[in-house]
């Protein structure tokens, strides 16, 4: 008789120990990390920043879709304007810039339109050349890309809380009419661009000043016939009140000596320039 046969012995091991390591919680906890730290790095540099930035960050997590039409974060959801100040006037700078990079016809005036910080504000000029440019030679008349180029920095310096100041320069050649002299023709001009800045964007009571300085104050004092000694300069002024950052008597000094104090002549004089164009 057969011996019975018996049923294969089936051993099976398992592994302990490290099997919690191949998982997946690590990854969840290694993400909440990451998140607690990029958190608290946003909060260190918002202590460090204005209260104008912190006012506007604070207003766009209370109104995402307030901000989505404005100039990136200079505006903030609830409608009020960030100040450009001295620390951030640069970043309407490089709206211009990259607002003037839209059409091919606007960048081909890159050479024609500089901008400037100084003492006073952002000085963005609109230079003209031999063949004229924005205005029709000789008169205070805007060209059809004047007023292209105008209607253009409308809308972005009208977002701005900041005040302006319009100028109007003319070269040092002279002027054929006795009754109409570089005066006339630099006021003319600045108030003509004022006028198509107030339609195209600009809010109500804006522009501050027209000033007209003839051939006062050439772009190029040695070469006083230069085509680029005519222009128009449009002045983003700086905030009246003092910057947190900056004392009081530094601004002072800036606001006395150098550019600033030295065009706060009267737009309306006219006398003695009759021999100029």
């Amino acid at each position: 008789m057969a011996e019975p046969v018996s049923p294969p012995i089936i051993v099976i091991k398992r592994k302990g120990g490290h099997a919690g390591a191949h998982g997946g919680a690590w990854k969840v906890a290694y993400a909440d990390f990451v998140t607690a730290m990029m958190a608290l790095f946003i909060v260190l540099w918002l202590l460090s920043t204005t209260a104008d930035v912190q006012k506007s960050v604070s207003a766009y997590f209370r109104d995402p879709k307030g901000i989505g039409n404005q100039m990136g974060s200079s505006m903030t959801g609830n409608g009020e304007s960030l100040k450009i100040v001295k620390s951030n006037m640069n970043l309407l700078k490089g709206k211009i810039e990259q607002s003037m990079k839209s059409s091919a016809k606007m960048q081909a005036l890159k050479d024609y339109v500089q901008m400037t910080v100084t003492g006073e504000g952002l000085r963005i000029e609109l230079l003209e050349s031999e063949k004229g440019m924005f205005f029709e030679s000789g008169q205070p008349v805007p060209t059809g890309l004047g007023k292209d180029l105008l209607s253009k920095l409308a809308p972005i310096l009208g977002e701005m809380p900041n005040s302006l100041v319009i100028e109007g320069h003319t070269d040092a050649k002279p002027f054929d009419s006795p009754r109409y002299s570089n005066w006339e023709l630099s006021i003319g001009r600045a108030n003509a661009a004022r006028n198509i800045l107030q339609k195209a964007g600009l809010r109500t009571a804006q522009v501050l000043q027209v000033r007209g300085f003839a051939d006062q104050q050439l772009r190029l004092p040695e070469q006083p016939e230069d085509p680029s000694n005519r222009r128009i300069s449009i002045i983003v002024q700086y905030p009246h009140v003092n910057e947190p950052d900056e004392p009081k008597g530094k601004a002072d000094k800036e606001g006395e000596g150098g550019e600033a104090g030295s065009e706060k002549a009267p737009a309306g004089s006219h006398g003695g320039a009759q021999h100029s164009k």
